[in-house]
């Protein structure tokens, strides 16, 4: 009698946006879900409850991803309830549009404590705790191929994520481990769409080719692949995700 291991993946940032559609589409493919949260608590219990329901594996749990003792509790508490992580997807992040000169010293430590230093306490945590065979997806960003003015410091965040990609797919040589970014374009999430006119709204929905914004559920197609048998041999890659914006 043979038994099949369910997969397990830990989202960053999963409560809401791209990372909860991330949680409802590994889900939906047999994934065991944990869903990592800063403080949105009510939206990652309704989501748990949302996937419970829908007979998948979920589970809800509260780590600053920029606090690395955190980080070692969201990956201890994941394999004590659902099992060995196979899967990390690294979609905390945040952004603030803002030219650089008038950056405080906290928003641009708050920026790289959350985007950058989020996803080496992860990857840290991964090099050991990370089942042989498993899947890492960082978040960049296309704006990092764009250099916007009001983006620096957040490009720079980004950039740093993909130089970190790049060298640890490297580092993890005999773990059978793929380590790949996704750089997404402007998707149509809260996060985008705050503070922004309609004006400015279509504006960037018109820059790609295929004119329209993304959806959080393109992104999420794209970690389904990365995940998956049929990307075996990506690694190392950032995966540019805008139709055709640059």
């Amino acid at each position: 009698m043979t038994t099949t291991h369910t997969r397990v993946a830990i989202i960053t940032g999963a409560s809401r946006g791209i990372g909860a559609v991330i949680a409802r589409q590994l889900a939906s493919e047999g994934f065991a879900v944990a869903i990592n949260y800063a403080s949105s608590a009510r939206e990652a219990s309704a989501l748990v409850v949302e996937l419970r329901q829908a007979g998948h594996k979920a589970m809800a749990v509260q780590a600053d991803v920029a606090n690395a003792a955190d980080v070692a509790r969201l990956f201890t508490e994941t394999e004590q309830q659902l099992g060995k992580v196979d899967v990390l997807i690294n979609n905390a992040g945040m952004l603030t549009v803002m030219p650089l000169a008038q950056h405080s010293d906290e928003l641009y430590d708050q920026t790289f404590n959350i985007n950058t230093k989020g996803t080496f306490n992860t990857l840290r945590e991964a090099a050991t705790r990370l089942n042989s065979g498993g899947r890492i997806v960082n978040f960049s960003s296309s704006t990092v191929g764009m250099n916007l003015p009001g983006y620096a410091v957040y490009i720079a965040s980004k950039a740093a994520v993909e130089s970190l990609t790049q060298v640890f797919a490297k580092e993890l040589r005999g773990r059978q481990i793929t380590v790949n970014a996704i750089a997404p374009g402007p998707v149509a999430t809260q996060l985008f769409l705050q503070g922004k006119t309609e004006e400015q709204i279509q504006a960037f929905a018109k820059m790609p080719p295929l004119e329209r914004l993304g959806q959080p559920q393109d992104i999420a197609r794209i970690v389904s692949f990365l995940v998956s048998t049929a990307a075996d041999w990506v690694n190392g890659q950032v995966l540019r995700a805008n139709g055709g914006l640059v």
